[in-house]
This record gives C-alpha cells, structure tokens and sequence, in this order.
C-alpha cells in the first residue's frame, strides 16, 4: 500500500474522530441548556402557584374589593341625597334639602345676573369632583322668605350649611380676587379652607372620573364573580 495514500487516509480518520467528538460535545452542551431552562420554568411556575396561594395576597385583594365595594355604596348613598350633581331647588324644598346632608353649599342667585351665571358655571364644574357636599341653587326673585330670613342683599350670595347651619357665605367675589376671571380651583380651594370640601390628590382630581369607573367594573366584576360561584 501506498505509504502516503496510508498516512492520508489516517488523517482523514483522525480528523472525523475529532469532528465526531465536537458534535457528541456540543449535542451535551445543548441537551444541558435545555433541561436547564427546563428546570428554570418549572421553578417559575412553582413559585407563581405559591405566590397565587399567598394568603396574604388573597386577604389584601379581598380586602381592597371590600373598600371599592364601600366606596360604590357610600357615593350611591350620597347620590340618592341629591349629591353629584348641582341642582336647583324651590324655596319649599330649601329647608329639607339643607338639613339632610351635612355639607350644603347653596347659590342664591338671579337669572339676569352676570355674575351668577359666572358662578353657576364653577360649582357645575365642582359637584361631580365633590360628593360628599351637596351642590344646589335657589332663585333669589322665587325665594323672597328665606332671602329676607338670611338677609341676603348681594348676589351672587353662596350660603356654607354645616349640620343644618349656615356657617359662612361668599358674598359677590370678595372672597376669589373681586374679578370675573378667578378659576374653578381658586374657588375649590377656598371652599377647602372653609371646611366645605375634602381636599384632594392632585391624582384624584385629575382622573376622579376614570377613576370611579374603574371601581365600578371592578364592584361589578366581584360581583358577577361571586354570583358564580354560589
């Protein structure tokens, strides 16, 4: 035999062993990755389990769907007190209306008047953003007891009834700057300062709309889940 033709062919040899004992290698060093991401997923999926079983994280979502579920029913009770919305009432209804809440603010106004149309447009604005107050307004010419009883001379005139007595009053815009221009929040903020309004996060304030619908889908969606399972 060819001495070189024997020399290559055990080159040849030598150069498939060294092949075949790359791809043996690299057929290990893949079968280990993947039982070792297999395992890794088993271990995430054990502690998901785990942490879906949390006692503790069962009682916090139980008890966060208890308080939306009290904060639904505390804003339904307000609204059926006339609350949520500013609305007018006649001077037969001023009375009642004033000492079923805890927090009145009532406009005495008159329809002709600028001012109070000024007014009427801020505290539209704020009786959604404030439940717990109740937002009304009384025509002062329809009114002429209750105008005479209070003394109301100027209007527009914002009565504060705490408890079923009037507390305070903004008379004019004495108390937001004396011009036509003061904003919805300057007057918030001094009905704040009066005690009339629950101050609020800039958050709350912001997206209080979005905000009470999701915790009505959210009331619904606890309801519907426990209706389920009875």
């Amino acid at each position: 035999m060819d001495p070189d033709a024997v020399k290559s062919t055990l080159s040849n040899l030598a150069f498939g062993n060294v092949l075949a004992a790359a791809a043996r290698d690299y057929k290990k060093e893949v079968l280990a990755n993947e039982k070792a991401q297999s395992s890794k997923h088993a271990n995430e999926e054990v502690d998901l389990d785990e942490l879906m079983d949390d006692p503790e994280l069962e009682k916090l979502h139980a008890d966060r769907i208890a308080a939306l579920k009290r904060e639904v029913e505390k804003r339904e009770a307000f609204k059926r007190q006339g609350h949520g919305e500013y609305r007018e009432v006649n001077e037969g209804d001023f009375l009642g209306e004033v000492t079923r809440s805890q927090k009145v603010i009532c406009h005495f106004y008159h329809k002709e008047f600028y001012r109070c149309k000024i007014m009427d447009k801020h505290l539209k604005t704020l009786a959604p953003r404030h439940v717990d107050t109740k937002f009304i307004k009384v025509d002062a010419e329809n009114a002429p007891f209750f105008v005479t009883k209070l003394s109301i001379k100027t209007l527009p005139c914002v009565l504060l009834v705490s408890k079923g007595i009037a507390i305070d009053r903004l008379v004019g815009f004495q108390d937001l700057g004396t011009k036509d221009d003061f904003t919805t929040t300057k007057l918030e903020n001094v009905l704040i300062k009066k005690g009339m309004l629950s101050k609020k996060k800039k958050e709350e304030d912001d997206e209080d709309a979005e905000y009470q619908e999701s915790i009505r889908r959210s009331v619904r969606s606890s309801q519907n889940l426990d209706s389920d399972s009875d």
